[in-house]
């Protein structure tokens, strides 16, 4: 018997939450068959089963978030476990509880291959029973108080520890706890369980549970609509709806003329509370990292990008670029690897230990992208000395791995400098927060036709152009404004003539 634990996804990391079994009990596994997905902070990963048999249990649920190192399932590999000197006891093992003490097993049933000495104790193999003239099993008692732990060691079907457990070592689990701890899990196929004021079961499967604990519903008090009384989503939303408002609150007041009546809040109004972890929590400690560690300086620059949506447009017709997305970001992102070649401090990152700006030599470039998870930050690593070609592939599987929630780790870690493209959702300019670690990140607004003006002297006129507003934020303490200003410019003159990236 095998019992596999949550190992560290990478990274580091001390937790993450279990997404989805792809597993259940008594299924067969063969080693390196996907078995669950977890959700750490930074992204979905799946772990493979370090082992080959049966799945006999799952030890935590969808949705729980579980420490690295916490027992996550067993799996039976069929391998023999010698079981520690049995212990005199009451009680029995599973199955033969309910048995009475008779007789020894007549002649005939499995052949011994010596005989014992009969007062002599011998340890027993798993699965395999007692070797004829080994110490008969007293009748069971009825006692007065829970049996101690260590007297369940004699049956390893009969205790919960571990089977590496030996005897006079500490227990590393409890073996049978007065009470249940958590919420056990349901056997496959079927909902779970939980004691009802009337008696019965209370019936709702894992997911279920979830919603009723993140709306405040007591399953206790829902009358299940589902077959054999099983309780669905949708009685919890209905009991979440027609809950009434605590006491403590009071009626509502309505302000106007009528301000001296009082009205109930509607159904479905209640505040809904959502748990603050995976990816939602990884970037909140990380901006809140970066907002009181590193002084930002933010600036702006709106220029007019025409050039580069023709630019574009030729290359979306070139035949190597047949099969790869090409799109303003594409060129957005060549643009700032060629600046970053004449300001080196913008792919920087300051060691505070050992009080040194450290200058990164190659470019790792972050793009931020929102997925159903958040917002995630995947790497290009060595974008720096990519073609053009290259680089497309690179941005477009990068973008379909993140919202597909597959980033890995090592494909979340090490950026160097970031771009966030704000303006997919027609927003014209932010002031983004440097990532933990580097020293500048670029927000790129929406591209809009707006009035501009072209030519000079005798010639000026105003024309409709593609004009973009970009924004760079920067660690002040590695890049003073000069720096940070020639960056911007540098980015916004090959945007509004992509001929001058041959001077770089």
């Amino acid at each position: 018997m095998k019992q596999f634990r949550l190992p560290d996804p990478g990274e580091g990391l001390v937790e993450a939450d279990i997404v989805s079994w792809h597993v259940a009990p008594g299924d067969q596994v063969k080693i390196n068959d996907i078995l669950l997905e977890v959700e750490t902070s930074k992204s979905i990963v799946e772990l493979p089963s370090p082992y080959a048999g049966t799945v006999t249990e799952l030890l935590v649920g969808e949705g729980d978030t579980v420490d690295v190192g916490t027992p996550i399932i067993t799996i039976d590999d069929g391998t023999s476990v010698t079981v520690p000197e049995p212990v005199e006891r009451s009680g029995s093992t599973r199955g033969q509880e309910a048995a009475p003490k008779g007789p020894e097993p007549a002649e005939g049933q499995e052949a011994q291959p010596q005989q014992a000495d009969p007062g002599k104790r011998e340890p027993v193999l798993v699965g395999y029973g007692a070797r004829a003239g080994s110490t008969k099993r007293r009748a069971r008692k009825v006692a007065d108080k829970p049996e101690e732990p260590h007297a369940a060691v004699a049956d390893a079907f009969g205790t919960d520890h571990p089977v590496s457990y030996r005897h006079g070592e500490p227990a590393p689990l409890h073996p049978v706890p007065a009470e249940p701890v958590g919420d056990p899990l349901p056997q496959p196929g079927q909902p779970h369980a939980e004691p009802h004021p009337s008696g019965g079961r209370v019936l709702a499967k894992p997911p279920v549970r979830k919603l009723a604990k993140d709306l405040g519903v007591d399953l206790a008090a829902v009358n299940g609509s589902g077959p054999g009384g099983v309780i669905t989503r949708d009685d919890v939303e209905s009991a979440a709806s027609n809950a009434p408002e605590p006491a403590s609150k009071g009626p509502e007041l309505v302000e106007g003329p009528e301000s001296d009546t009082t009205r109930a809040p509607a159904p479905g109004r209640q505040d809904v509370r959502i748990p603050i972890k995976g990816v939602r929590k990884a970037t909140a400690q990380a901006m809140v990292t970066s907002a009181f560690t590193a002084p930002h300086v933010t600036e702006w620059v709106t220029c007019d990008v025409s050039a580069t949506m023709a630019l574009v447009e030729s290359i979306k017709a070139r035949k190597e670029f047949a099969e790869v997305k090409v799109s303003p970001l594409l060129i957005i992102a060549k643009a700032c690897l060629l600046a970053l070649r004449r300001t080196p401090s913008m792919n920087s990152r300051w060691d505070e230990p050992a009080q040194e700006i450290v200058q990164h030599g190659a470019v790792n470039l972050g793009i931020a992208a929102a997925t159903p998870r958040g917002l995630v930050v995947p790497k290009i690593k060595n974008a720096d000395l990519m073609s053009l070609r290259e680089l497309a592939g690179a941005l477009q599987k990068l973008i379909m791995v993140a919202r597909e929630g597959k980033s890995q780790p090592a494909d979340l870690a090490g950026g160097t400098f970031t771009i966030t493209n704000v303006g997919v959702f027609g927003v014209d300019a932010g002031t983004p927060i440097l990532n933990p670690g580097e020293s500048g990140i670029l927000a790129v607004g929406a591209i809009n036709r707006r009035p501009w003006v072209v030519g000079t002297g005798a010639d000026e006129r105003i024309e409709p152009r593609w004009v973009t507003t970009l924004a760079v934020s920067f660690d002040h303490r590695i890049v003073d404004g000069e720096q940070g200003s020639r960056f911007l410019a540098d980015v916004a003159a090959i945007l509004s003539d992509p001929a001058t990236a041959l001077l770089f």
